[in-house]
């Protein structure tokens, strides 16, 4: 799969960040559980418990899931783009700002 990275705009690369990043988290934790899962069984085959091994908890419980923030804030030339208003603010918040707009102008 190959993305023309020439032809988007600094809110799309920014998007496109943002949903590689989330899908990356995504394929770590299936990652992870996978092998808890494994590990476990293969514990099970020679009479350990996982915690036996590695102490803590027995079975592993499965991590929770990040909430994610309702956005508080939308890109006034594009609805689909938003911000949370947590952590660093994007290029097209400070664009905005600097160009005289308060947060409140881009709030939703």
């Amino acid at each position: 799969m190959a993305i023309d990275l020439k032809n988007l705009n600094v809110d799309q690369l920014e998007e496109l960040i943002s949903r590689a990043k989330a899908r990356i988290m995504e394929v770590k934790e299936e990652t992870v559980n996978k092998l808890r899962e494994e590990l476990a069984a293969k514990a099970r085959a020679h009479g350990f418990d996982i915690s036996d091994l590695f102490g803590g908890r027995g079975k592993a419980a499965p991590r929770k899931a990040k909430s994610s923030v309702k956005p508080k804030y939308r890109h006034p030339g594009n609805p689909d783009v938003t911000w949370s208003g947590r952590g660093r603010q994007p290029v097209w918040v400070r664009e905005a700002l600097a160009s005289g707009k308060s947060l409140d102008d881009l709030a939703i």
